[in-house]
């Protein structure tokens, strides 16, 4: 195509006009590109065009954004390619003039210049920046300061999700690094607190989380000193200013406060966390050692500075305060790798005079220690320290202040084995919780010490004993009367089932556990059997008796029919092996009867007895314990059993009272007829008495009062008297075999008097008939009921005194009440003796109707011998106060005269001179005399208070 110019035209020279353009494009690198004589606008031409220059803001220029990076990569294609890769594309494509700018094109190197320049785009980034540290450092002209391409490169600007990029968490530590590692100008020559930066993260949990095992949501440098904002530690709004250092660690540890929740109390975090140790103080930054975030005039050397001086001491309120550490046992603390700063707060490093001035307020555990203090301000300690009371104990009460020692130290005062003894400063009698707690125990720390808890502990070294914080807690003590107490009687089976957990899932099946029965009465806990401070062991003597009394509390009326049983009245003289309620009913394990697998069920009955009664069988195990008298619908053969008995026993001892009494009567108004008789000093003696007969009523004489004397005290064994009594006789065991011994003799005693009758019935040659009511037999005949009647009219003054013979009505009904005791008591003795024996023919409620037969009749026996016995034969006045002729065998004759008118006629009519020369004789032997009137009097005395005993336990027992 021809131009319509004729002439050349001239070169165009667009300095011509744009000579600062020209100036500016000659000064970069364009300008020192060789100029083309025949063109020296060549350069300008290839971006603006020719004659359609337009302005960069028209779309149509040839200098848009867009059209001059597509222009720059006709040069600089690789250039192009690197920012093609990079973010700087697509919608956020940034052209090469963006950074390029002007004519010079050429991009700043100084930090301040990029930064600039990337502000641009970068604003926030730009402004934390230039007030970051390397910020300020650029603007002081600092060379080691970092630049925007430092650390994200020229064109190969890549995002930081891409493992390539320098700032991909990957590489944050090696670009980081570049300046921050050992051997960089930058350690050399700034003065930085931490050493060995790089190389310590590396080693750390974060390192080693980010390294070892790829997880790149590790923290890198970045996460903690943010990318841009990088801030010296003591500025207030530095991401690891002590008080933003929670924050920024709740970034990736976002549950801090529920994970600390047992070393640091929550609200702190964000309420004041000027009184919470920040995280680099306890997880030391870039390590994994603790260490105080800074050492700088806080640092523990410099406070044992002055606190290493024994002599440094302070004045409060008149008394002198040593302020000295004892840097050695600080050293062996459970505290030595905690820093002074840590606990104190307060201190402030920059303080002109010295960093603990500012400290104003105590020590708060909490920070640390959040559940333990949680825990002591709700015990009664805390309650109580709260109102201002200035005896309870507090921290520094239990732990000291600078050597706190670990509970598992043998030298802690909270090692367990130390605990009672700690506890015991207070609580010990008379101290000052003993004195305001209103406990039945004199001393609680001293029945702990007796305890079979306080024995294990100290006495045989089982740190494994309860001590009191395993029942109390350590920090959480509160009253029993607490419902949130751990000894408050809803929680104590959890309490005592942390080391007896077998027993608790026992005690959870049985009756006395809250839910498995329905009741209003309130269910027994363990405190209620062992007690709270006396516990002692279950082999321990006297732990059975106890359990006794425990068990009555709530089931009274069981106890008073178990004490009538032959187990509940051994129990009360002192046998610990008798059956007591937990041989049967079981221990923390007790069910209903109904249930199967309870001890006392239909299955398992027979085999409960055969623990203590190895022949038991199914009728034995039939016997009632726990039945009454008193119940006629349940029980009626006990019910009829014991008013047959009751009835015998009052009818018999009314009408022979009534006897006493009216021949007492009878004979203080007759005294003219016999005493007399009683004054004589001399006269013939008849021999009444065979020594066979004395010898065989002394044998009687011991066997009964042996017999009475243990079984009454077994019958009331309730009293007092009848356990001393039981004491003074050998105990419960050897009254059992002097019993035994005495009715095996007896029965004896009765067997050979049966054979001296049997011998006399042959002898006689009279027949059974005829003996039995012969003149002088023992068996009652018409003339003891025409003389019964007799002598009632004499008692009254109605007739003369009876024709009385050889043995009158009332010597017969002794001797007919030995042959019926010795049966009925006899008889049921040896059910009670043999049970199992026996039952194997009886049914088991035999043996309940057997002990009431057995213990009425021989309160029947005992109160008639000792009563209507001994006056008949004793205390009547006309032989008062003792006769002495069952023991010598001797009466005098005018005696007998008086008394048995019929026998002594008898005699003198048909004795032979023989005879009596034989039956008339001289008094007893002195010694005779006086050994009878020893052994009778003695007997008497024993009768008699006998009988006041029981006389006064019918009326106050």
């Amino acid at each position: 195509m021809e131009l319509p110019h004729g002439d050349e035209l001239k070169p165009v020279v667009c300095a011509i006009c744009h000579d600062d353009v020209a100036a500016e494009l000659a000064s970069g690198p364009h300008g020192r590109l060789p100029a083309d004589p025949r063109s020296p606008s060549a350069m300008c031409v290839r971006c603006h065009g020719t004659h359609d220059v337009l302005p960069a803001r028209d779309p149509a220029s040839a200098t848009t954004p867009v059209r001059v990076t597509a222009q720059c990569a006709g040069c600089h294609e690789k250039e192009s390619r690197a920012v093609e890769a990079g973010v700087h594309r697509g919608e956020h494509r940034v052209g090469c003039a963006d950074c390029h700018r002007g004519h010079r094109v050429v991009a700043p190197a100084d930090p301040i210049g990029q930064l600039e320049t990337c502000g641009g785009c970068h604003k926030d980034q730009a402004t934390q920046h230039r007030r970051s540290l390397h910020g300020k450092a650029a603007v002081q002209g600092d060379p080691l300061a970092p630049s925007c391409v430092f650390c994200h490169e020229h064109h190969t600007i890549l995002a930081h999700t891409d493992q390539a990029s320098p700032t991909a968490v990957m590489n944050i530590p090696f670009l980081c690094g570049r300046c921050h590692r050992e051997g960089t100008a930058v350690s050399l020559q700034k003065a930085i607190p931490q050493q060995a930066i790089l190389e310590n993260f590396s080693m750390s949990a974060h390192g080693e989380a980010l390294y070892e095992k790829g997880l790149t949501v590790a923290a890198v440098c970045t996460s903690c000193h943010t990318s841009h904002d990088i801030l010296d530690h003591n500025n207030p709004a530095s991401s690891i200013n002590r008080n933003n250092v929670a924050r920024t660690c709740m970034q990736c540890h976002g549950r801090i406060e529920e994970v600390h929740l047992k070393v640091i109390e929550g609200r702190l975090w964000e309420q004041e966390p000027h009184k919470v140790p920040s995280c680099v103080e306890c997880h030391q930054s870039h390590k994994i050692r603790r260490r105080s975030a800074t050492t700088e005039g806080a640092a523990n050397r410099n406070c044992l500075s002055c606190h290493g001086k024994p002599e440094l001491a302070m004045v409060r309120d008149g008394r002198s305060i040593s302020l000295y550490i004892d840097e050695e046992a600080y050293e062996l603390s459970m505290h030595n790798r905690t820093a002074c700063a840590q606990c104190h707060t307060e201190v402030n490093p920059g303080h002109p005079e010295r960093p603990c001035a500012t400290i104003t307020s105590r020590v708060d555990c909490g920070i640390c220690h959040a559940e333990q203090v949680h825990d002591h301000e709700l015990s009664r300690h805390g309650q109580l320290a709260e109102e201002g009371d200035a005896d309870v104990p507090v921290c520094l009460t239990c732990h000291s202040a600078h050597t706190t020692q670990g509970h598992q130290f043998p030298t802690s005062p909270t090692f367990v084995r130390n605990v009672p003894e700690l506890c015991g400063r207070c609580h010990r009698h008379g101290g000052v919780a003993a004195k305001r707690i209103d406990s039945e125990m004199p001393d609680i720390v001293e029945s702990y010490i007796q305890s079979a808890h306080g024995r294990g502990l100290l006495e045989s070294g089982l740190v494994v004993s309860a001590s009191c914080i395993d029942c109390h807690t350590a920090h959480r003590a509160l009253a029993a009367t607490d419902a949130n107490s751990s000894v408050n009687r809803e929680h104590l089976a959890d309490t005592c089932g942390a080391c007896h957990r077998g027993i608790e899932d026992e005690f959870k099946t049985s009756v006395h556990w809250p839910g498995n029965v329905v009741t209003t009465k309130r269910l027994p806990s363990c405190e209620d059997c062992h007690s709270s401070h006396t516990i002692s062991r279950v082999d321990k003597q006297g732990f059975r008796f106890t359990m006794m009394d425990q068990c009555g509390r709530c089931h009274e009326d069981f106890a008073k029919t178990f004490f009538e049983t032959y187990h509940g009245k051994v129990t009360q003289l002192g046998s610990e092996g008798a059956a007591k309620c937990y041989d049967c009913h079981g221990t923390h394990n007790i069910l209903p009867t109904d249930n199967p697998e309870s001890s006392l069920s239909y299955w398992k009955r027979v085999e409960t007895c055969g623990k203590c009664h190895p022949l038991a069988h199914r009728q034995f195990a039939g016997y009632l314990t726990h039945a009454t008298h008193h119940d006629k619908d349940k029980y009626p053969f006990l019910f009829y059993s014991f008013w047959f008995m009751t009835i015998l026993l009052v009818g018999t001892m009314s009408f022979a009272l009534l006897h006493t009494l009216a021949w007492l009567w009878r004979l203080l108004r007759t005294r003219e007829q016999w005493l007399p008789l009683k004054e004589a000093a001399t006269g013939r003696y008849y021999r009444r008495f065979t020594s066979t007969q004395r010898i065989m009523h002394g044998v009687m004489i011991l066997c009964f009062f042996t017999l009475a004397l243990t079984g009454m005290t077994l019958k009331f064994s309730y009293m007092g008297w009848a356990v001393a009594l039981s004491r003074v006789l050998g105990g419960f065991d050897t009254m059992g075999v002097l019993h035994r011994i005495a009715a095996l003799t007896l029965i004896g005693l009765f067997a050979y008097h049966l054979q001296q009758m049997w011998v006399s019935l042959r002898a006689q040659k009279k027949g059974l008939i005829g003996f039995i009511f012969s003149k002088n037999s023992l068996m009652f005949n018409l003339t003891d009921v025409r003389q019964v009647f007799e002598s009632i009219k004499w008692f009254f003054g109605r007739g003369p005194r009876p024709y009385y013979g050889r043995f009158t009505y009332w010597e017969k009904f002794d001797y007919f009440a030995v042959f019926w005791g010795v049966f009925v008591i006899g008889s049921t003795g040896l059910v009670l003796w043999f049970p199992e024996f026996f039952t194997l023919f009886l049914p088991g409620w035999t043996i309940n109707v057997a002990t009431i037969i057995h213990s009425d009749e021989a309160l029947l026996a005992v109160a008639f011998i000792f009563t209507i016995h001994f006056f008949n034969t004793h205390f009547r006045p006309d032989k008062f106060p003792i006769d002495t002729v069952i023991f010598t065998g001797r009466v005098r004759a005018d005696e007998l005269r008086h008394d048995k008118p019929a026998e002594y006629e008898e005699f003198i009519e048909s004795a032979t001179p023989e005879e009596l020369a034989q039956r008339l004789t001289g008094p007893a032997s002195p010694k005779i005399e006086k050994a009878a009137r020893i052994v009778g009097f003695t007997a008497l005395a024993i009768g008699l208070t006998l009988v006041a005993l029981i006389v006064f336990t019918m009326f106050f027992g």
